[in-house]
């Protein structure tokens, strides 16, 4: 296989490759029951790989590990081991002789989490063709009936699920779940990585409060993770669990074919490049996916590829919000081969266990290099040539990273970034500790050094009743209820097709503004839908099929309050300002763009509610003696904000461990909180993620590349490579490039030519 139709192309500005390389196997182990091991070998695994050993060696020891090796190199084995020798024999760690002669010990349980139901679902037929045949393994989640939850709950041995259900339904009813939490002996963390931000911080107090919880019946589980590589994986590790030391296994021993990278620039646009490849490759008979950041993205790419595909048929779309049969459906084709073609959002990378792929296409860099090599170890997993090509999107980030491929090919992942200790995460989840077991001075072993003080405070605060140094939740609802692990907040929104009652699809609340508003078009599955009413307290759309040729762009407004100025330093001729702000967001009207040209057809005015969000932000002034040398009027000194703060946002994930969705930015010629134009850049999740805290940690190395951008970009006007952002509320309308870059290097003085003499190329991808 040598793709060479692709890799001949003008497109394609950089390429590498890496070699293939054979496996290095190694025996089973000794404590592994032969009838597992023979159970493991008829399903088609003859041997393990040797990390696959290292870490189920450590696991089986009683040492929390994780394992950080590529995609489709068989972490799953490397803790399923232990487990089902756990599930054979009722013993954990206890030599092998003496095991033999206690096979009726007490039971032992094991408990799976990950980000996605669809992830825990394939994972669960693993374990039922590699486990013993009469092994009880089950996944629990949201799609669960009443009679699937007490099977789980009263016989279950192996349970997968993820940190919703958890935090929902199994810990509140810690009682009803003795049986299975006090034999627990492993929990398994599978795409550790992903739990990041705001939403890795509240899963590590969920994880607190299970081990916590366990402990009180008498447990004291084994933690396994798996995840993407990370160079600070056993710190991470440690965070997110609450425990250490932590074991690290990652050195791939799993053979992997050759594989050739390509960087690439769009001929014509990134939709239709990813398509034309998509086709091809899938006509050539290769199994292919292209991984597409947004749904409706998947959507069109996948439409457009089967317009020129020999066999339109063998190509599919994939995304978050569809319903549990049509994903099940999918996942069953793309296992047969039957479908060679789809292009999907990371729902299914997060979503099945796919390896070996003929090719992979990245339709955009997905914002971080952890994200790129995890989407692209999907290929050639299985000994056969493999092909992974990303596709550069026109936007500063892709460009840059276009002109420096070495930033791609050579440089490390980034760091991993978690801050469970955030009292906005933690003070909550201690109330909720306190309506599982009262909370006790001990507790900090599970919480942290700030535990007395915060459920102090929740106490003074009324929150929980303080009895004798003992804290009780006594309200009558539950406090689980007011915690939102993902930031999404109301359940959401169910897409119905009017006429026939049949549900389309579902969205998040916190997109249903953006995504499902009246005369929103909604795309699902090669089918066009017009949305022709939104009932937000019945939490429904309601829409009828179409092919109107055109797909509709939100416009919102944003307004932002300073809260509270945490630091401050100077910089170049201004100073840079981090802190908490408040953020008010409303969507106003819809643009109706043509689907073929993208041209705007006309603007359609809304009446949707105001939507408002505390977090973190970074910002930035222009003093008034630099305004009054410059002697810009109100619009043309906004219209430069504007510029520079679309540009900053793009560059930001270059030295933050994000990407540009997982920030906001809002910019204003006179801002009533700091009497100057001033740039804010946030985040994008309530109570904040610490990225917009990174970037005021390197904002001179950060600005530096902004204006770099900002002068090097050969546009006269701006475009996508640098100030076009296509997350503008208002269509990216009063923007200024050329006064953009006079301004920002005017504010960065002789600062900025310093910075960049010193690092010409910023610091990508390492936090």
């Amino acid at each position: 296989m040598t793709f060479s139709w692709v890799l001949g192309r003008d497109e394609v500005t950089a390429v590498s490759q890496r070699d293939a390389a054979a496996g290095v196997p190694a025996g089973w182990p000794a404590w592994l029951p032969p009838e597992a091991a023979e159970r493991i070998v008829a399903a088609g695994i003859p041997a393990p790989w040797r990390h696959q050993v290292e870490f189920a060696d450590a696991l089986f020891g009683g040492e929390h590990s994780i394992v950080c090796t590529p995609t489709g190199s068989g972490k799953s084995l490397g803790y399923l081991m232990p487990v089902i020798a756990a599930a054979v024999h009722g013993q954990v760690g206890v030599p092998v002789d003496s095991m033999r002669a206690r096979l009726t010990g007490p039971r032992h349980t094991a408990l799976y989490l990950s980000p996605t139901k669809a992830l825990a679902h394939d994972q669960a037929r693993a374990a039922r063709a590699l486990g013993p045949r009469a092994w009880r393994v089950t996944p629990l989640d949201g799609d669960s009936d009443e009679a699937e939850r007490r099977f789980a709950r009263d016989h279950a041995s192996f349970i997968l699920t993820n940190p919703d259900m958890l935090h929902f339904s199994v810990l509140p009813h810690h009682q009803r779940w003795s049986r299975f939490l006090g034999s627990l002996r492993y929990i398994v963390v599978d795409e550790a990585h992903r739990y990041q931000g705001v939403f890795g911080a509240h899963v590590a107090q969920v994880l607190r409060r299970l081990r916590r919880v366990a402990a009180q019946y008498g447990a004291n589980p084994t933690v396994a993770l798996s995840s993407a590589t990370a160079p600070n994986a056993a710190e991470f590790a440690e965070t997110l669990i609450g425990a250490g030391p932590v074991k690290v296994v990652d050195e791939d021993a799993s053979p992997s074919g050759r594989r050739t990278v390509a960087l690439w620039r769009p001929e014509k646009s990134l939709r239709d490049d990813t398509a034309r490849l998509l086709a091809g490759l899938t006509d050539e008979g290769r199994q292919v996916i292209a991984f597409v950041p947004s749904r409706q993205g998947a959507e069109l790419v996948s439409l457009a590829a089967q317009e020129v595909a020999h066999e339109p048929a063998r190509v599919a779309s994939y995304r978050g919000g569809y319903l549990a049969y049509d994903r099940r459906e999918l996942e069953a084709a793309l296992h047969s081969g039957e479908l060679r073609g789809l292009a999907s959002t990371n729902a299914l990378e997060l979503g099945v266990d796919i390896a070996g792929m003929d090719a992979v296409l990245v339709s955009g860099y997905p914002g971080k290099l952890a994200s790129f090599w995890q989407q692209a170890g999907r290929a050639g997993r299985r000994g056969q040539d493999a092909l992974v090509v990303l596709l550069a999107r026109e936007n500063p980030l892709d460009v840059y990273l276009l002109e420096h491929p070495e930033l791609i090919f050579d440089a490390p992942v980034e760091r991993a970034v978690l801050h469970p200790d955030n009292p906005r995460v933690l003070g909550p989840h201690l109330a909720a500790a306190a309506q599982e077991l009262p909370l006790r001075a001990d507790d900090e072993r599970w919480f942290g050094p700030s535990t007395a003080a915060l459920a102090s405070a929740l106490a003074q605060q009324g929150v929980l009743r303080d009895r004798a140094g003992r804290y009780f939740w006594t309200r009558p609802d539950r406090a689980v209820d007011f915690i939102d692990l993902r930031a999404i907040g109301e359940r959401p929104v169910d897409i119905i097709e009017r006429d026939t009652g049949r549900v389309v699809g579902v969205v998040d609340m916190a997109a249903a503004d953006r995504t499902v508003h009246p005369g929103a078009v909604y795309l699902h599955q090669g089918e066009t839908f017009l949305v022709q009413e939104f009932d937000r307290e019945e939490h429904q759309a309601l829409v009828v099929p179409g092919r109107p040729r055109y797909y509709t762009q939100p416009q919102s407004s944003f307004d932002i309050e300073v809260l509270r100025e945490v630091d401050r330093k100077r910089l170049g001729v201004t100073e840079v300002c981090r802190g908490d702000v408040r953020l008010d967001s409303r969507v106003l009207a819809y643009l109706r763009r043509d689907e073929v040209t993208h041209e705007v057809w006309d603007t359609n005015a809304l009446e949707m509610p105001l939507h408002r969000m505390t977090t973190q932000a970074v910002w930035w002034t222009v003093p008034t003696h630099l305004a009054t040398r410059l002697g810009w009027q109100e619009l043309q000194m906004g219209a430069a904000a504007h510029a520079m703060e679309h540009t900053a946002i793009g560059l930001l994930p270059a030295f933050a461990p994000c990407d540009r969705w997982d920030i906001g930015g809002v910019s204003t010629a006179l801002h009533p909180d700091t009497g100057l134009c001033t740039i804010f850049v946030h985040d994008g999740m309530s109570g904040g993620s610490g990225f917009a805290y990174r970037g005021y940690e390197v904002v001179e190395e950060w600005l530096a590349a902004t204006f770099d951008r900002l002068t090097r970009c050969a546009c006269t006007d701006g475009c996508p490579a640098c100030v076009v952002s296509p997350k503008c509320g208002n269509a990216n309308q009063v923007l200024n490039k050329p006064d953009a870059a006079e301004l920002l290097g005017l504010l960065l003085d002789d600062v900025g030519s310093r910075a960049l003499t010193r690092c010409p190329q910023p610091p990508v991808l390492s936090a």
